[in-house]
């Protein structure tokens, strides 16, 4: 199977279940369910292509699609862009399972996911900037109809901020670009191309801020991060999993594969301030992350300082802090989408509270131990620790930050201890309270159904697969950095 097959089977999936009877909810299930496992087949056996054959040409499809515009239908697969394929469809997979029990309009719901899905994979496999920003684009009405007509806690205003935020950063986008196009003689929006043009320094001096600043605001990065949080705690389960776990990385990867490349003079001179504001980033999240009481609310501040070691790495500019870079998008895509799924779908479905403190009536380690023990271990994956993706991601960046600025590792380092702190401080209120002989017995919860066991079996399985063997990722990513797009970055 093709990459090809992501974009096919995500839209094909939307058709087909919006072709449905309305009566006819669990085919709506079943036609996702098997419309992400097609997508997440294709990426992970175009990965294994790939690693068989990486002297071999890369699936590319290029025809003409807007000529008056000099854009075209550009889509390729290097190893860079498989491996984040590869996430979409394990997160896809995880998010409709995770999802099962939606009953209120099924056939909408994930009529809408399964486009977010296929908005993710086209701005992964395009090579045009145009077409980039039009399946970047696909993406914003979706997240917003998910989180405002499914959300919970103040949805409407959840959706309507991280949608505001995603149309202003659209904006500087389109401007970033259309400044590319015009001074690289307006013929093309084929990356390689405007990538090659020789642009003047002081266009640079503008407008990398504002194209790097457009794909930055949907990574979260500091200030502009203040959309995720509340985002994460409105939106329903699987949209918390879609917007941590892959429509975050969107903004990361443009910010890698398209601000960086085109301007790169601009992000020389510019790269010391990100990498400033991701280390703020990394500490005000974990700060924050440390004081909340709602579980959803920790979960989505760690996700803004997770997000800033993808930025940090970014930031470092060499092989080893684009690398960590990621490798962290895709352990985060996978761990955020875990914690997310355990705590809005498994918990709060249950209990009806995500409160640190509530939690404590209802001993979770003892009436949800399979839970429990998930969260536990998404922990340890989230705090960095060896045999994880988070490890193996984050002391890659750490080593890129230390050659480019080794002054900001010790901050870097105090920002993981208190990862660690906020992590365990949520473990333990919400999963293994402290409970007197005298407090009222926990209720009894209903047990783990076989879509959540299955989701978060899958999610930890990639974590560890990672984490022990992280080989074949490697060599995918450093294949995908070896393209003439990350030579001016990455010269020596």
């Amino acid at each position: 199977m093709t990459p090809a097959w992501t974009l096919i089977s995500a839209f094909a999936g939307v058709l087909a279940v919006l072709l449905l009877p309305a009566r006819m909810a669990m085919a709506s299930r079943v036609l996702a369910l098997v419309a992400a496992i097609v997508g997440a087949v294709a990426a992970g056996t175009s990965c294994l292509s790939r690693l068989n054959d990486p002297q071999g040409p890369a699936w590319e499809v290029d025809v003409a699609w807007i000529p008056s515009l000099g854009s075209r239908f550009h889509l390729a697969a290097d190893g860079l862009a498989l491996t984040l394929l590869f996430l979409t469809g394990v997160t896809a997979i995880a998010g409709v399972l995770f999802s099962w029990n939606v009953e209120k309009r099924p056939r909408a719901f994930f009529a809408w996911f399964l486009t977010i899905i296929g908005g993710v994979y086209g701005v992964f496999l395009s090579r045009d900037a145009f077409l980039l920003f039009v399946f970047y684009e696909v993406v914003i009405l979706p997240k917003y109809l998910l989180i405002a007509i499914w959300g919970s806690t103040n949805k409407e205003y959840g959706a309507m901020k991280l949608t505001m935020y995603s149309i202003g950063a659209s904006a500087l986008i389109l401007l970033g670009l259309a400044a590319a196009y015009a001074a690289s003689g307006g013929t093309s929006f084929d990356l390689a191309h405007l990538a090659a043009a020789d642009y003047p320094s002081a266009l640079q001096a503008w407008a990398f801020p504002v194209l790097f600043l457009g794909f930055a605001v949907l990574a979260g990065m500091w200030p502009f991060h203040t959309w995720a949080p509340t985002g994460h705690v409105a939106a329903p389960t699987a949209a918390s999993m879609l917007l941590a776990g892959v429509v975050m990385k969107l903004g990361a990867y443009g910010a890698l594969c398209v601000a960086m490349p085109l301007f790169e003079q601009g992000f020389a001179q510019w790269k010391p301030l990100i990498a400033g504001l991701a280390v703020v980033g990394i500490l005000y999240g974990a700060l924050t992350a440390l004081s909340q009481k709602d579980l959803k609310f920790v979960i989505g501040y760690s996700s803004v300082s997770h997000m800033g070691f993808i930025l940090l790495g970014l930031a470092a500019a060499n092989h080893w802090g684009l690398r960590g870079a990621v490798l962290q998008m895709i352990s985060h895509g996978i761990i955020a989408g875990l914690l997310f799924g355990i705590a809005g779908r498994v918990v709060y479905e249950r209990t009806h509270t995500r409160d640190l403190g509530a939690l404590k009536e209802f001993d979770l380690w003892k009436t949800l131990p399979g839970a429990a023990l998930a969260f536990t271990l998404a922990t340890a994956a989230s705090m960095g620790l060896p045999g994880f993706s988070g490890f193996v991601a984050e002391i890659s960046v750490v080593i890129g930050l230390w050659q480019t600025y080794p002054w900001l590792t010790v901050l870097v380092v105090f920002g993981i201890i208190i990862t660690g702190a906020f992590s365990l401080r949520a473990l333990h209120k919400a999963f293994f309270p402290e409970r007197k002989a005298t407090d009222a017995p926990a209720p009894s919860l209903p047990v783990l159904t076989w879509p959540e066991i299955t989701a978060m079996v899958l999610l930890l399985a990639v974590s560890l697969a990672i984490g022990i063997y992280p080989k074949p990722w490697v060599v995918l990513i450093d294949e995908g950095l070896r393209s003439p797009l990350f030579e001016t970055i990455l010269k020596p």
